[in-house]
């Protein structure tokens, strides 16, 4: 049983570390089009389980993200903890959400997310008077079938519970 829950353990933080190396990738010019990996990821680990990945984790996960990139500390943070916590209010309803349905929802909460991210930047003088962040989040949200569907299977091979 030990064993098992810390070979889970290894799994979800293996896909976190991909996810932000994909996240640290440059796109050029097209930046803007660039999908949020993190959470995208952080979306399916707390409907899949979210007796483990929840608000704390997202926090921290969050902070370890603001380090990273050298932005705002607390911006990913309270981004992610927001994220986590309507998802831990909507994951039963989530699972129970065709494949469209939850595309949706995940591009309602990473626009949310981004828009949390530019109101705290709001918050020291940068001034973002464009919607393309919403380009972002429908890309992540085209994407979305894709990463739940490779994560479900890694899941299953991995018999993560």
């Amino acid at each position: 049983m030990y064993l098992e829950r810390a070979n889970g353990n290894w799994v979800i933080f293996v896909s976190f570390a991909v996810a932000i190396l994909l996240s640290m990738q440059q796109y050029g010019s097209f930046n803007w089009l660039a999908p949020r990996w993190i959470p995208l990821v952080l979306i399916y680990w707390v409907i899949t389980l979210p007796h483990r990945v929840g608000i704390a984790f997202a926090w921290l996960l969050g902070l370890f993200v603001d380090l990273l990139e050298g932005s705002l500390l607390g911006q990913n943070a309270l981004a992610m903890s927001v994220i986590a916590y309507v998802l831990l209010v909507l994951y039963q309803r989530m699972r129970m959400y065709d494949m469209w349905q939850q595309a949706c929802v995940v591009f309602v909460l990473i626009g949310l997310y981004q828009l949390l991210c530019y109101w705290a930047f709001g918050l020291t003088g940068v001034v973002f008077n464009n919607t393309s962040f919403l380009f972002s989040a429908l890309v992540s949200a085209l994407l979305w079938p894709w990463v739940w569907l490779f994560l479900r299977r890694v899941t299953q091979v991995f018999e993560v519970s």
